[in-house]
């Protein structure tokens, strides 16, 4: 995975609040009558709605964070679904934690 692109992906608020809302879609996408947000994911007009945007705008948040691999998209009829991919966030999260630990041997000592 190109960590550059999943950098970026989590560099804007509004992908921010994306994860934050898809983390829990029960509580926040209950009203979701075509599919179990849970199960199923969370259709993109209601992503857009949540974040008060344009379709066309949460669609450009949604591919960054589908790029980066942190949402899986599924369609359905003439809907797209969206749900996170826990399994690369983790991923994603023990890299991270590696890459700030490591000791690069060029910290200076003051």
């Amino acid at each position: 995975m190109n960590r550059s692109i999943q950098i970026k992906a989590l560099a804007g608020e509004p992908r921010m609040a994306i994860m934050r809302i898809l983390a829990d879609p029960q509580r926040h996408f209950a009203h979701q009558w075509s599919a179990d947000p849970a199960q199923f994911g969370v259709c993109m007009t209601l992503i857009a709605e949540a974040l008060g945007v344009a379709q066309p705008t949460a669609s450009r948040h949604l591919e960054l964070l589908r790029q980066a691999g942190f949402i899986t998209v599924r369609k359905q009829q003439k809907w797209s679904y969206c749900k996170r991919n826990e399994t690369a966030i983790q991923d994603f999260l023990a890299w991270l934690q590696q890459e700030l630990s490591r000791d690069s041997g060029n910290t200076r000592k003051t």
